[in-house]
């Protein structure tokens, strides 16, 4: 009804705020606009490697050619991000974290 799923954290890019095993809510961000905002975490689908979702911190936007794009990074400086893809487009975001809601 409200498009929430239940997310498990696999990796390290989010440590040391999500771990591998976090439980996560996240609110799907399908078919309409969305306000997406600075420091709020996200579920993208990863630019090199398509059906695989990632979670990732949005840290800047920018706007080119008409166009908003988006920088997003992990909280860990090994995370591979968009200091390696670079700037994202909005289709990539496929929804925003809501809450933890149990640990591994």
């Amino acid at each position: 009804m409200f498009g929430l799923s239940k997310v498990v954290v696999a990796g390290s890019s989010m440590s040391p705020i999500f771990n591998q095993g976090d439980w996560l809510i996240v609110r799907k961000l399908s078919g309409q606009k969305h306000r997406l905002k600075i420091g709020k975490l996200y579920l993208i689908t990863d630019p090199e490697r398509p059906g695989v979702a990632l979670l990732k911190r949005l840290k800047h936007t920018r706007m080119e050619h008409g166009v908003m794009r988006y920088w997003v990074e992990g909280d860990n400086p090994a995370s591979t991000d968009s200091k390696s893809w670079g700037w994202i487009e909005s289709e990539q975001f496929l929804g925003k974290v809501l809450i933890r809601y149990k640990r591994g």
